[in-house]
């Protein structure tokens, strides 16, 4: 896309456009969305949705088909293989471009205790408290790293999740939140209850960036947290209740401008 000069009022009507023609049932088969969408319980689709997130980066064609071999490698029944400790005897090898078994190791024994803990990763959420943080994803993660160094012998890792909270944008965990928590019953999934859509905030990625700053949406130029935020409250100016709704049109709009 080229810059554009728009009213706000503009800008709403074509995003909001966009947005429905985007968010429907087609979307799926194309999207690493499918995987958590491929189970019924609680913590598989949490684990799914997770994982397929935590390798969201490239090609989405490439994304897709590892996702699929991550999860075989986990035998389609990722919660099992998790409380199995299954992940122990797995053979060292490549999931994601620099994500690796060694990596998805690392990342489960997390899980796992999480689970034995608090039974899922939302019950997780509900116990620190991110319904009442402003920063409820950033809070998620915090929490999350505290406990995966824990299972690891208080070793962290860069690659299951960002480790430097004050300025990542953290776009995976985002995308992976409006998955579990928004219900329009299209594409979302929307089985937490623990954070409201009104909560989230945009997963943003150098498409949504850019198609944002195109429009005025946003001025920083760095996609970072400060981004997120500045974003995120744009585009709750238009939808208070369900920001992240319009992830698909910025997406959208930014990938058929790409190829345009």
């Amino acid at each position: 896309m080229n810059s554009i000069e728009l009213s706000e009022r503009d800008i709403r009507e074509m995003l909001d456009r966009e947005g429905a023609r985007i968010n429907s049932p087609q979307f799926i088969e194309a999207d690493p969305v499918q995987f958590p969408r491929q189970y019924d319980t609680r913590q598989d689709i949490e684990l799914a949705a997770l994982l397929s997130a935590t390798i969201a980066w490239g090609n989405r064609k490439m994304i897709c088909a590892d996702c699929a071999k991550m999860l075989r490698l986990m035998e389609g029944r990722p919660y099992q293989f998790v409380m199995d400790q299954a992940y122990e005897d797995l053979p060292d090898e490549n999931i994601h471009r620099t994500f690796f078994v060694d990596n998805l190791r690392h990342y489960l024994r997390g899980f796992r205790l999480i689970f034995k803990r608090y039974g899922s990763l939302e019950g997780l959420a509900r116990h620190i408290g991110i319904a009442g943080h402003e920063m409820p994803a950033w809070k998620l993660v915090e929490g999350m790293n505290e406990i995966i160094r824990e299972a690891n012998g208080g070793m962290a890792d860069s690659r299951c999740l960002p480790q430097n909270l004050k300025t990542t944008a953290l776009k995976r965990v985002n995308m992976a939140l409006r998955w579990l928590v928004r219900d329009d019953g299209i594409v979302d999934i929307g089985i937490w209850k623990v954070l409201k859509p009104s909560q989230l905030f945009i997963p943003l990625d150098v498409h949504v960036g850019n198609t944002s700053r195109d429009l005025g949406l946003l001025t920083r130029r760095q996609d970072d947290r400060r981004a997120v935020e500045e974003l995120t409250a744009a585009l709750r100016r238009f939808r208070p209740d369900d920001p992240t709704f319009y992830d698909y049109a910025l997406f959208g709009l930014g990938i058929e401008g790409k190829k345009s």
